[in-house]
């Protein structure tokens, strides 16, 4: 494998990392939730909080948990079976995480999505709220699937995939998949003793589908190719993804400070460029805004929130999380974003300042129309 220009300098400096942990992990090849491994890890994100750096804990190991507390040797077939499961394990799961994170002062709140709360755009703007103000008091997100009621993600789904879209949702720049095999080589292990790991690789490079295999554990949803897939998901927010064996000693702490553990996958577009392309290629524009110049100069000079205080007209129908163009009075396009407000609300607040909203409209949610984190500017 070629080797890639970049390094694992810049880990640290990083301001939000997204770390999943697989089931065999989790729960020590299914012999119940590792309660030890659970605490180390624990204090190795504390480690990272004391670093400044946020962290999002996607976790997966529910169902196996459950199998465990329900005396279940085997996974079942029935997706009833398999909720039943996951509702037994998810409620023992997240004891653990509570005992674990508190030793170090440290709380942690569960949230449970699905694919649907990640592509519905108003619901993306929820969540993404929602794990914004968890992380801005201090709390670690512990985020899985919502096994208990979707039956098609228990049955297709796998938590790698949900990590690198947590991983877009809140922007991360780093994406750490800790599993039960030291990376990714360049021939399966198991078959091979003399497979290489890879240390460093694009995460679009071709080549890495073919090198990825199977599920090792039968415990998790996922193999070596979904956490490749991850990395190209994360990649498209530009995010790097490390991929490394989560039962070394330290593992989180040892891939901040910089040492070559496990397989480094890199984004080939910087953050911003990568959002851009995202915003601009993937969404449909459901309206506009029109900017008095002041909004354009925040916009456009300061990097700044598009307020509705700078707003002076709505054009189209568009519904909370759409993305929509923001127009100067000449009607020269100057930005595009996701908007917190449908187009009714939008047109009751526009000119007026955020203390308003609940006048004007029952509730406040957002006091941007178009937040800055959610917002590109176009070249003129």
């Amino acid at each position: 494998m070629d080797s890639i220009s970049g390094s694992r300098r810049e880990l640290p400096q990083g301001r939000r990392w997204v770390v999943k942990i697989g089931s065999a992990l989790l729960t020590d090849n299914g012999r119940g939730v590792n309660s030890t491994a659970i605490s180390a890890w624990a204090g190795q994100i504390a480690e990272l909080r004391q670093r400044g750096i946020e962290v999002v804990l996607v976790s997966s190991g529910a169902v196996a948990a459950g199998m465990d507390r329900l005396g279940w040797g085997r996974r079942p077939e029935s997706i009833h079976q398999l909720q039943a499961a996951a509702a037994v394990g998810q409620s023992h799961l997240v004891q653990v995480y509570e005992q674990a994170f508190g030793c170090f002062d440290l709380r942690c709140a569960q949230i449970l999505l699905d694919h649907d709360d990640l592509s519905n755009r108003t619901r993306y703007l929820n969540a993404r709220s929602t794990l914004r103000t968890l992380l801005s008091l201090g709390a670690v997100p512990i985020v899985n699937e919502n096994d208990t009621v979707v039956t098609d993600e228990i049955r297709f789904g796998d938590n790698d995939t949900l990590a690198a879209l947590v991983a877009n949702l809140v922007e991360a720049d780093t994406l750490l998949i800790l599993t039960d095999a030291d990376g990714l080589f360049n021939e399966d292990p198991r078959d091979n003793p003399q497979a290489e790991l890879i240390g460093e690789a694009s995460a679009l490079d071709p080549r890495l589908l073919d090198m990825a295999g199977g599920s090792r554990s039968g415990l998790g949803r996922g193999g070596m190719t979904t956490k490749v897939r991850a990395a190209q998901l994360a990649a498209r927010s530009g995010a790097c993804t490390v991929i490394a064996g989560g039962a070394r000693e330290k593992v989180i702490t040892r891939v901040l400070a910089g040492e070559v553990l496990g397989t480094l996958l890199l984004p080939e577009a910087d953050p911003l460029a990568a959002r851009k392309r995202w915003l601009a290629g993937q969404l449909q524009v459901r309206g506009a805004l029109v900017l008095d110049k002041g909004a354009e100069k925040a916009l456009c000079e300061s990097g700044g929130s598009l307020l509705a205080v700078g707003v002076t007209a709505v054009e189209g129908r568009f519904h909370r999380g759409d993305l929509v163009s923001c127009r100067n009075s000449g009607g020269r396009e100057v930005a595009r974003g996701l908007v917190n407000y449908d187009s009714k609300e939008s047109a009751r607040i526009l000119g007026r300042a955020s203390e308003k909203f609940v006048e004007l409209l029952g509730y406040r949610d957002d006091d941007e129309l178009i937040h800055r984190d959610n917002l590109i500017l176009l070249q003129g």
